[in-house]
């Protein structure tokens, strides 16, 4: 910590967050969660722990004069054996809705994964501090958007002037449910994952629970989205279906149902946006699993493989052309008798065209130039003209 500024510490708490639904205590600071403390405790494996524990489109928001801030954190980061370093987490300062600095936190704690076998340690590390300095000593409102991929424990908030809550701006409330695409994937920074960037560009308030290899309509995200206020909702199905090849057709038509019921119990006339798929060529007429191509992790090129049998689609086993079928099937069935349910296709997103200009640089997820895209295209056809959030 440096001492060339005259230093007030604030407490992270609640009011000054946004995008978490749950905020731990820890021994050092606090600890945001995308899924509260009851859904967490049904949680059945540790991918889907470790993803809602990674703050994408977390922020600190709060208004103040200060010309400096200091944030303390200790982030975890991820290790994959046999690959090179990842690089480490962004985090982005936004003042009064303007980009306005981008740092990231050295050292940590560090999560070793074998993608050979599944399994992980962790190494503890040190705290580490960000700072964001040589800001306008006028009134503003100031966020830091914490990384998207890093689990991150807040320890210490400083500034050199006092900070209040930020106040409520009336911005309705946008929450999504999704995979690893809408987690973040690989975007360039937390402010550029296609949810965040269409939230931008729609001035809306996000609350981010896509949930990386965790979209597989599980009931304890559903009574999360049912119990958390928002004034629009979307959920984006498929994908983490089939490379998980979590269930057949049979089973797939009624968990959709179920899902759809619960969130509907909380929020009964909100305008609820279903997206199916993207396009994932690997994916289209081959059924999972998904399997991780370790043949060049070396060089720090990781890519995905379908393993599944094109046969086996006879027998109920999904693909990403039989979800988009069913899905769209299911919304018009439902939307009968729910004027405010509606269907995005996920190809009017990302289709064959965008494929050959931005293909998937791993077989899988978009990068950084294609999440700005499909944040473009989805904050056009839902919340503009016709679309289910206009």
């Amino acid at each position: 910590m440096t001492t060339d500024h005259d230093w007030i510490t604030t407490p992270v708490t609640a009011d000054l967050l946004r995008g978490a639904l749950d905020l731990e205590p820890t021994e050092r600071g606090v600890l945001p969660h995308r899924l509260p403390a009851r859904a967490r405790g049904q949680i059945p494996d540790g991918q889907l722990a470790m993803a809602e524990a990674q703050p994408s489109g977390v922020r600190l928001v709060f208004r103040t004069r200060a010309t400096a801030v200091e944030l303390d954190t200790l982030p975890t980061k991820l290790v994959y054996v046999g690959a090179p370093p990842r690089p480490d987490g962004v985090y982005e300062l936004v003042v009064d809705g303007r980009p306005a600095g981008r740092a990231s936190v050295i050292g940590g704690n560090a999560m070793t994964v074998d993608m050979a076998t599944g399994a992980a340690s962790t190494r503890p590390g040190a705290v580490g501090t960000l700072r964001f300095d040589g800001l306008s000593d006028g009134v503003k409102d100031v966020e830091i958007w914490l990384p998207y991929d890093e689990t991150t424990e807040l320890v210490a908030l400083r500034t050199d002037a006092p900070v209040e809550p930020a106040p409520d701006r009336g911005r309705r409330v946008w929450l999504h449910h999704g995979s690893s695409i809408s987690h973040g994937s690989t975007a360039a920074g937390p402010t550029s994952t296609w949810p965040a960037f269409a939230a931008s560009l729609a001035g809306v308030e996000l609350i981010n629970l896509g949930l990386s290899g965790s979209a597989l309509l599980d009931p304890f995200t559903a009574r999360a989205m049912r119990d958390t206020a928002a004034d629009l909702i979307s959920v984006k199905i498929g994908i983490n279906l089939v490379n998980t090849d979590a269930m057949r057709l049979r089973a797939f038509g009624p968990a959709v149902h179920g899902f759809l019921d619960t969130v509907r119990d909380g929020h009964p006339t909100t305008p609820l946006l279903v997206v199916s798929p993207l396009l994932c060529p690997i994916h289209e007429d081959t059924p999972g699993p998904t399997a991780p191509d370790l043949s060049d992790i070396g060089a720090g090129r990781l890519r995905f493989l379908a393993v599944g049998d094109p046969a086996e689609r006879a027998s109920g086993k999904l693909t990403l052309r039989v979800i988009r079928d069913e899905l769209a099937r299911i919304v018009e069935q439902r939307a009968a008798e729910d004027p405010n349910l509606h269907h995005l296709d996920g190809l009017d997103l990302y289709g064959e065209a965008d494929f050959a200009e931005l293909p998937l640089p791993d077989q899988l997820h978009p990068d950084a130039a294609t999440h700005r895209r499909i944040g473009e295209r989805f904050a056009k056809l839902a919340f503009t003209a016709q679309g289910a959030f206009a």
